[in-house]
């Protein structure tokens, strides 16, 4: 079956909505062929697909990542990259192509030139909801499309840095603070202060939730966040040490080995098969 659009946008947005507004050129919904694939070395903007059925792949920095029913895909079009279907089950996408301010800024926040699928909650209806406003020739539909968009791009962020809804009330604040901040000092002071607790009690029902104390997580989370980036990029032991919190590139070696059963370099090779 051949590729099908039974929805298919175009806009051209007002110069001065450019410099204040997310605007969106290019939009639709697509049924995919077999053969659907797009290849680019640069292009405006950065797409957001989401699949709907099916499955596709996208494929950025010389890495492929398959994208299944429920997740959403972020291309960076300005660098090279490639998108299009499984052939033995080509995908249904919902999409957008988005310009605007500090969008260059999110992607690099959220790593998605290297780890580019999200699995967003139901983003459908705002999708339908940027379609219409496309469509619309309102005066009040610039406004409304920057905010529709920053809905979606709010989905994806917390998708990215979601803190469990198990984690107990008291500790939310903490564990955001550890999983956003990561690669920062935290000491269990600031950490109960900002729970609004004593550091024993803090330490106590911790340890209650997590099984483990706040230091030990948070280890577990900058070695977590170091595998991400030793299978996703090319960048040496010594600076995914430091990006993750380590400053002695060896005391980082010697945790993940101790977390992993791998060194950095072994996890590495393993994983590029």
């Amino acid at each position: 079956m051949a590729t099908r659009f039974p929805v298919s946008l175009y806009a051209t947005a007002n110069p001065v909505h450019q410099n204040v507004f997310y605007t969106v050129p290019r939009a639709g919904h697509m049924i995919g062929g077999a053969d659907h694939r797009v290849r680019r070395e640069h292009f405006p903007g950065h797409e957001l697909i989401y699949c709907l059925r099916g499955a596709g792949y996208v494929r950025s920095q010389g890495l492929t990542h398959r994208v299944g029913p429920g997740a959403l895909a972020w291309i960076n079009c300005p660098h090279p990259h490639e998108h299009g279907a499984i052939p033995a089950d080509p995908w249904e996408v919902l999409w957008i192509r988005v310009e605007g301010p500090r969008l260059d800024q999110m992607c690099t926040m959220l790593s998605a030139a290297t780890d580019p699928v999200f699995p967003v909650a139901n983003p459908v209806p705002l999708f339908h909801e940027i379609f219409a406003l496309l469509a619309s020739d309102s005066p009040e539909s610039a406004p409304l499309l920057h905010a529709a968009v920053a809905r979606l791009l709010a989905l994806i962020c917390c998708a990215r840095q979601r803190v469990d809804p198990a984690v107990p009330a008291p500790l939310r604040k903490a564990v955001e603070r550890m999983k956003l901040f990561y690669f920062e000092s935290h000491t269990v002071a600031e950490l109960a202060a900002l729970a609004g607790m004593s550091q024993s009690h803090f330490s106590r029902l911790f340890k209650t939730a997590f099984g483990t104390s706040p230091i030990d997580w948070l280890r577990r989370e900058r070695i977590s966040q170091a595998k991400r980036r030793l299978g996703d990029t090319s960048d040496s032991v010594q600076w995914i040490a430091q990006s993750v919190g380590y400053r002695d590139r060896f005391f980082f070696s010697k945790d993940f080995k101790k977390l992993t059963g791998f060194t950095p370099t072994e996890f590495r090779d393993r994983e590029k098969g």
